[in-house]
C-alpha cells in the first residue's frame, strides 16, 4: 500500500503538534514509519488518506462496539447539535443515560459525567481519599488510568518500593502516596498493604488489563483483591474505560460477578465522543460536591452531544443483549484462526483474550503481568507482524503493550481476510 499523503500530512503536522500527533502511541515509535492519516471510516473499515481501506481493529481504541458511523448515534448527535452544542447548564438528557446507566451496571446508584477516562479516574480516587480519609493508593504496573499525576508512576523493586516518577513533570511527593503492585499477584498486594497498615484508601485496577495487552485476571485474583479491600476498609476501584459496556451490558462486575465500591467508565460510554463517568453506591457518592465536601466540576461534563451519542449507545446494547454473544464468538474465531496459522508456522506466542478485547503475544513465555508483557514486547516480532498485516489491509495497535477491540461490525468475511492477513505475517517472521 501506498502512504504518500499519509507521510506528507504528518510531516506537516509535526510543525505545529508536539510529535505530530495528540496522542503519543499514534506516532508509531513503536513500531517504526509514519502513521496513517485517516480520511473517514464507515462499520468495521478505516479509509485512510491515501485512498486504503483498512479492516479495523482498533476501533477509536473501543468505543466503536457496533461500529464506526453507526447510524443511531450519528443521527442522535446530529439532531441534537441542532439544538446548540453547550449549554454549561442541566439538561433532561443527563438524567436518562445516568438512569440507563445505573440500570445497567450492578452495585451502582449514581454516576456523574465527565469528559475523559483521566478525569474519571482521577477523580475517583480523589473521591476515594475524601471518603475514606487516607491518602495512599495501590495501583499495578502495566495498568493505566490516564495521564493524571498519580497514575504516571513506574515499578520499583521489593514489595513495599514505593514509586518514582515516570514523567517529568511529576513530584516524586505525589509518587510517595502511590504503591505499586503486580498484576495477578495477590501477595504482593497482601504485603504492601501489611506495611501500609491504614493509610490506604484505594485500589485501582483494570479488572481485565488493557494497556499492557490484554491480560485477564487469573482465578481468584479479583475476588481475593474484594475480600483484602474488605478486610483494610480500602476502597475498590474497576477501571471499567475499555471494559464498561463492552465486556458486558454491565461490564466485568456483572460478566465475573465481583462488585467494585467505584467504577470508571469511557470509550463505549460516550458512543465515541469524548465523555468519562465514575459511579458508585450513594453513600460514597454523597461525598462529592454539592452534596458533600470533594470537589469535582468541569464545563463541559454532560456536554449534551456527547450525551445523545452516549445514550443511543448505551440504548441500542440494552435492548440487544445478543450483541455480547455475537462479539465473543467472532472473537473466539479470530483468536482460534490466528493461533492455527502461528502453530502452523511454529512462531511461538500466547494471545488472551476476554469477550471481545483480543492481544497476540510473542515469545513462549506466558503473558501475565506487565513484567511478562515486556518479555513478549522486546523483540522485532511484532514491529515485523504489525507492518505485515498493514500492507495486508488490516489495521491493529501500533503497540504491543495495546489490546485490539473488535467490533460487531465485523463480517466473518472480514475475520477470514485477517486470518489470510496473518498467515502473509507469519511467513515473514517464519
Amino acid at each position: 500500500m501506498i502512504y504518500k499523503r499519509s507521510s506528507a500530512l504528518f510531516q506537516k503536522a509535526q510543525q505545529v503538534i508536539p510529535g505530530g500527533v495528540n496522542s503519543p502511541v499514534r506516532a508509531f515509535k513503536a513500531v517504526g514509519g509514519d502513521p496513517i492519516f485517516v480520511e473517514s471510516a464507515k462499520g468495521a473499515y478505516l479509509y485512510d488518506a491515501d485512498g486504503n481501506r483498512l479492516i479495523d481493529y482498533i476501533n477509536s481504541w473501543g468505543p466503536m462496539i457496533l461500529g464506526h458511523a453507526h447510524e443511531p448515534v450519528v443521527n442522535a448527535v446530529i439532531e441534537r447539535s441542532k439544538k446548540g452544542t453547550s449549554f454549561g447548564m442541566p439538561t433532561a438528557l443527563e438524567t436518562e443515560i445516568a438512569q440507563l446507566a445505573v440500570s445497567m451496571v450492578p452495585n451502582i446508584d449514581k454516576i456523574r459525567f465527565v469528559n475523559s477516562g483521566t478525569e474519571a479516574c482521577m477523580s475517583a480516587v480523589r473521591l476515594a481519599r475524601g471518603y475514606t480519609g487516607k491518602d495512599k493508593i495501590i495501583k499495578f504496573a502495566g495498568c493505566y488510568h490516564g495521564h493524571s499525576d498519580s497514575f504516571l508512576i513506574q515499578a520499583g523493586s521489593g514489595a513495599v518500593t514505593f514509586g518514582t516518577p515516570n514523567s517529568p513533570g511529576v513530584t516524586k511527593g505525589t509518587a510517595r502516596d502511590t504503591l505499586l503492585a503486580r498484576y495477578n499477584d495477590l501477595e504482593h498486594v497482601s504485603e504492601i498493604i501489611s506495611e501500609n497498615k491504614d493509610e490506604i484508601a484505594c485500589v485501582i485496577i483494570e479488572p481485565v488489563a488493557g494497556n499492557m495487552g490484554c491480560i485477564p485476571p487469573q482465578e481468584g485474583f479479583l475476588e481475593g483483591l474484594r475480600s483484602l479491600c474488605d478486610e483494610h476498609e480500602i476502597l475498590l476501584i474497576f477501571d471499567e474505560v475499555m471494559t464498561g459496556f463492552r465486556l458486558a451490558k454491565g461490564g466485568v462486575q456483572e460478566r465475573l460477578g465481583i462488585d467494585a465500591d467505584i467504577v470508571t467508565f469511557g470509550k463505549v460510554i460516550g458512543g465515541g465522543l469524548p465523555v468519562g463517568a465514575f459511579a458508585a453506591r450513594s453513600e460514597i457518592m454523597s461525598f462529592l460536591a454539592p452534596e458533600g465536601p470533594v470537589y469535582q466540576a468541569g464545563t463541559l461534563s454532560g456536554n449534551p452531544l456527547a450525551m445523545a451519542a452516549g445514550y443511543a449507545m448505551l440504548n441500542e446494547l440494552n435492548s440487544r443483549p445478543e450483541i455480547f454473544v455475537s462479539l465473543d464468538k467472532k472473537t473466539e474465531y479470530l483468536h482460534n484462526g490466528i493461533a492455527e496459522i502461528l502453530d502452523q508456522y511454529k512462531i511461538s506466542h500466547t494471545i488472551n483474550r476476554m469477550g471481545s478485547m483480543i492481544s497476540v503475544h510473542f515469545g513462549e513465555t506466558p503473558v501475565t503481568d506487565f513484567d511478562t508483557a515486556a518479555i513478549a514486547a522486546g523483540g522485532d516480532q511484532f514491529k515485523i507482524f504489525f507492518h505485515a498485516m498493514l500492507e495486508a489491509g488490516v489495521y491493529i495497535a501500533p503497540s504491543a503493550f495495546e489490546t485490539w477491540f473488535l467490533t460487531d461490525a465485523l463480517t466473518y468475511d472480514d475475520l477470514d481476510f485477517t486470518i489470510n492477513a496473518c498467515e502473509k505475517a507469519a511467513k515473514k517472521l517464519a
